[in-house]
């Protein structure tokens, strides 16, 4: 089992890269560009905290399931694996913002159905507004709050990000590991939040994805490298 700082090292820099181009990455730049960016950002975030927290807890209890032997040969491969993945998502990336462009293609088509469900867009706005000068707690169930979390809570899960923090969670220190992951989701949705589609579209996925990549392949060597604790 790593140190705290190693494994929240780990965590930050492998978090921050596996999210910094990813697709909700993009949505929480979008959603911010059409609804009030403090209910955007705190669904986004609390449904990212939630994930890293539900990963971590995955891999903190997978070598009481199996040996630890056996989690970190699969952590390893994980590893590897992931970093070939997203070498080769790098390689084959155009350069351009198509991501960017699907994950809006999928909002527009998401709003277009919810305007079409019903004739009182105009007033549920105006209720939405009053929500916002309500106490703080009421803010939590805003629609525009649980649209932000259940599109990054489901975007996240099964995601690479999601399993690689559960392969990391099993072969280092987990709290490190949850305090590196949600330093790096709040650094990166924050990001997204007051940047909005401008900064989305100027970042290299290409770029995100080898660096990732890279990065990934340099946590195997060192993960191969390592001896098992007994």
């Amino acid at each position: 089992m790593g140190s705290l700082l190693q494994g929240f090292t780990k965590s930050l820099a492998m978090t921050f890269l596996s999210e910094i181009g990813d697709k909700t990455f993009f949505a929480a730049a979008i959603l911010a560009m059409r609804y009030p960016r403090r209910l955007v950002l705190a669904g986004c975030l609390s449904a990212l905290i939630v994930m890293t927290i539900l990963s971590t807890t995955l891999g903190w209890a997978a070598p009481n399931l199996i040996s630890r032997k056996w989690t970190h040969h699969i952590t390893t491969l994980l590893f590897f694996g992931f970093g070939l993945w997203s070498l080769w998502d790098g390689f084959k990336e155009g350069g351009g913002s198509e991501e960017l462009a699907e994950v809006e293609a999928e909002l527009d088509s998401d709003l277009k159905k919810t305007n079409d469900q019903s004739k009182k867009d105009s007033s549920k706005i105006e209720d939405e507004q009053k929500k916002q000068k309500r106490p703080f707690l009421t803010a939590f169930f805003s629609p525009i709050f649980l649209k932000a979390f259940s599109i990054n809570f489901f975007g996240e899960w099964g995601d690479k990000s999601q399993l690689a923090t559960i392969g990391l969670a099993a072969d280092e220190n987990p709290l490190g590991v949850v305090l590196g992951g949600i330093l790096a989701q709040t650094l990166c949705t924050t990001a997204a939040v007051l940047g909005g589609k401008s900064l989305a579209s100027q970042i290299s996925e290409r770029i995100v994805a080898l660096s990732g990549g890279m990065l990934f392949i340099i946590f195997g060597i060192q993960s191969l490298l390592t001896p098992v604790d007994a």
